[in-house]
């Protein structure tokens, strides 16, 4: 997935779209011969934070593909407040992926004013520079090219866009990983934040004990099918052992 594939770079009309609930029904995906999601229902709501696990090839990257509308289901739909999922949905939903979905020959600021204009943002320095401070990168580092950042710094870039058009829903493909432990500390507080504020949260992680006491509901893939569904265990341990249970593996990943 590039940048311009991304739903926060697509040429998304800038329609006042507003997300309260986010349906799969049904929802598969076949490559060839290979079946990566089979038959799955989910539903998540206003406010509500799930934790998305499951070994790798399990089907979570296709999932969240098919629930940003990225990837197209081979059976069942998308719905969004009810409404069949279409491009135009695009412009209420952020994701941040395993690729930043940057332009690396921009600097952060470059990048995020071009998503800005995407999506007709009012008064985007204000914006820009709330988002960066937020998302704690350096403002030495703001006028470097992308491509110089590290691991860490392009994922604290990433989220900023993700958050940029303040989106009803939120994917986010393992968004802990290259972040030092204070950068997982800022992120679990954004999550909770975004919560309160009524954004839908999914999150792919294989980091429990980040996403601990952040998320309300914990889903487990295995092998393309949707295994458990249900409250999180509000701490790592927890989930770890919910984990364990549902996929006979020792750790998430």
């Amino acid at each position: 997935m590039t940048a311009a594939s991304a739903p926060n770079a697509a040429s998304a009309p800038n329609l006042p779209i507003a997300i309260d609930r986010v349906e799969a029904k049904g929802v598969s995906r076949v490559y060839g011969r290979q079946r990566a999601l089979a038959r799955t229902d989910l539903t998540l709501a206003r406010g509500e934070a799930a934790a998305l696990l499951g070994p790798n090839g399990a089907g979570k990257s296709t999932l969240c593909g098919i629930l940003s509308t990225v990837i197209r289901p081979s059976t069942g739909e998308v719905r969004f407040s009810g409404e069949r999922a279409t491009a135009r949905h695009r412009a209420a939903i952020g994701l941040a992926a395993h690729e930043s979905l940057c332009y690396l020959d921009l600097t952060a600021v470059e990048n995020l004013r071009f998503f800005a204009a995407l999506y007709g943002i009012a008064d985007p320095a204000a914006r820009i520079g709330e988002l960066l401070d937020r998302v704690g990168l350096a403002v030495e580092a703001r006028g470097r090219l992308a491509r110089t950042y590290s691991r860490g710094m392009l994922q604290r870039l990433a989220l900023a866009r993700a958050l940029l058009h303040r989106p009803g829903f939120l994917l986010l493909d393992e968004p802990f990983t290259g972040l030092d432990r204070g950068g997982v500390e800022t992120l679990a507080g954004i999550l909770r934040d975004e919560r309160a504020r009524g954004t839908i949260l999914l999150v792919v992680t294989h980091d429990l004990d980040a996403v601990a006491g952040v998320v309300s509901r914990a889903l487990v893939l295995e092998r393309g099918r949707l295994v458990h569904d249900g409250p999180a265990p509000p701490d790592g341990d927890g989930l770890r052992a919910l984990y364990r249970r549902c996929t006979g593996a020792k750790e998430a990943a």
